[in-house]
C-alpha cells in the first residue's frame, strides 16, 4: 500500500530526494565516506553549501546584497535573533498576529524590546489574516508570518512597510518555495527547513546586507548574523545532512520548472481539496475563503458529533496519514506541501468521498 503522508512537519519529502540521501549516508560522492562523517571544512561539504547557497539564489532570484545563512536552531531561535540584531536598544516593531507561531514571535520580541501587534485575528481562533491595521512610523520592521500551519491561513498580498525606513521581516517556514516571491521587499527571511525545504535540522534566513553589524547591543557571538555571514555558516559545525537534503530538494524543484510551475501544481492540488470539501455534505472549511493555505488545509465535520476519530481510521486503513487536526482548531488537517503528489491529494478526496457514501 502507498502511504501518503499529510504531516504539517516534519513533512513528506521528495522519493528521489530520499534516496540520494540514502545514498550520501553510506558514499558521499565516491568519496567512500558519509556525508554524516566529513569534515565541514573539508572541500566536498564547502562545495555542497556553496552549491545550495547558489541553488537557492537562483529559484529565488536573491540579489547580490543579501546574504544566505544555514543556521540551527529552527524558526523559535529567530523569534529571539531578529530583535537581537535589528532591534535598537528600547527600540520598537510591529507584529501581525496571525497564528501560535507569530504569538510566539511576539512573545519573544517583548523581552528585547516593544512588540507593537498592529493586528490580531486571535479572538476567531486565528481563521482570517488581519488586512486593516495601522503601521507605527518609529518600529524598525514588520513583522509577518506567511502562512500559518496551525490554522491554515496564508498571506496573498504582501504588505508594504509605511516608514522610509523600515523594512519587512518574514517568517515563511511553512510556504518557503511553494511559490515565487521578490525577496527585495523583504529585509530578512528566515524559514525551518522541515516543511517545503528538507528535514528538520537546518534553518534558512536571508537577510539584507545592511541590517547586520549594526551593534545595537553586545550579542552573544552565535546569535550574531554576522558571526555566521562572516564565516558562511561555517562558524561552528553545520547540518550537514540536513543541507544536503535542502539541496536535493532545490535541485527537484528546479527541474520541475523553478517556482512558477511549483505554484501552479499547489495551486491546482489545493483547489481540489477545498472543492471537495465544500461539494461534500460531511465537511467544512473553518477558514475565511480569501485567506485559505495553499499548504495546510485543515476542516472539520458540520455535524460536530460525528466521531473524528472513525474517520481518522478509515483514512489511515487507505494509507492516509498524519490528518489529524491540530488540538487548537480540531477536526482533520491536510497538509499539502511541495512534496505531497497530486494523487496522493487524490487518495484523500476518493476516501473522502468513500466515507460520504458509507454514512
Amino acid at each position: 500500500m502507498k502511504i501518503y503522508n499529510f504531516s504539517a512537519g516534519p513533512a513528506c519529502l521528495p522519493d528521489v530526494v530520499l534516496r540520494a540521501v540514502q545514498d550520501a549516508a553510506v558514499d558521499h560522492g565516491d568519496s567512500g565516506m558519509s556525508v554524516m562523517e566529513m569534515s565541514h571544512r573539508s572541500k566536498p561539504i564547502v562545495e555542497l553549501f556553496d552549491k545550495a547557497t547558489s541553488n537557492l539564489r537562483q529559484l529565488l532570484n536573491i540579489p547580490s546584497n543579501y546574504h544566505v545563512l544555514w543556521l540551527q536552531g529552527g524558526a523559535s531561535l529567530q523569534f529571539s535573533m531578529i530583535p537581537l540584531n535589528l532591534l535598537p536598544e528600547k527600540g520598537r516593531a510591529d507584529y501581525l498576529d496571525s497564528g501560535a507561531w507569530a504569538s510566539k514571535a511576539i512573545i519573544e520580541c517583548n523581552k528585547i524590546g516593544k512588540a507593537n501587534v498592529v493586528g490580531s485575528s486571535k479572538e476567531s481562533n486565528y481563521s482570517y489574516i488581519p488586512k486593516e491595521y495601522e503601521q507605527d512610523i518609529k518600529s524598525t520592521y514588520l513583522h509577518i508570518t506567511s502562512n500559518n500551519t496551525i490554522y491554515g491561513t496564508q498571506i496573498h498580498v504582501m504588505p508594504k512597510v509605511e516608514s522610509a525606513t523600515g523594512f519587512l521581516v518574514a517568517d515563511m517556514s511553512s510556504d518557503i518555495l511553494s511559490r515565487p516571491i521578490d525577496v527585495t521587499d523583504f529585509g530578512l527571511i528566515y524559514a525551518g527547513a522541515q516543511k517545503n525545504m528538507g528535514p528538520a535540522g537546518v534553518t534558512m534566513v536571508i537577510i539584507r546586507d545592511d541590517l547586520m553589524g549594526k551593534g545595537h547591543r553586545e550579542i552573544p557571538t552565535m546569535l550574531d548574523y554576522e558571526t555566521h555571514a562572516k564565516k558562511e555558516s561555517m562558524f561552528n559545525t553545520p547540518p550537514v545532512l540536513s543541507v544536503f537534503a535542502v539541496n536535493e530538494t532545490l535541485k527537484w524543484i528546479d527541474g520541475l520548472g523553478g517556482l512558477d510551475e511549483m505554484e501552479k501544481i499547489n495551486r491546482r492540488k489545493s483547489d481540489k481539496v477545498y472543492q471537495e470539501i465544500e461539494r461534500n455534505s460531511l465537511f467544512m472549511s473553518t477558514i475565511n475563503v480569501d485567506d485559505r493555505s495553499m499548504m495546510n488545509i485543515p476542516f472539520i465535520f458540520i455535524d460536530r458529533s460525528m466521531d473524528d476519530n472513525e474517520f481518522l481510521s478509515f483514512c489511515d486503513e487507505r494509507g492516509l496519514k498524519t490528518l489529524k487536526g491540530h488540538r487548537s482548531v480540531g477536526g482533520f488537517r491536510a497538509s499539502v506541501y511541495n512534496a505531497m503528489p497530486e494523487e496522493g491529494v487524490d487518495a484523500l478526496i476518493f476516501a473522502m468521498q468513500e466515507y460520504e457514501r458509507s454514512k
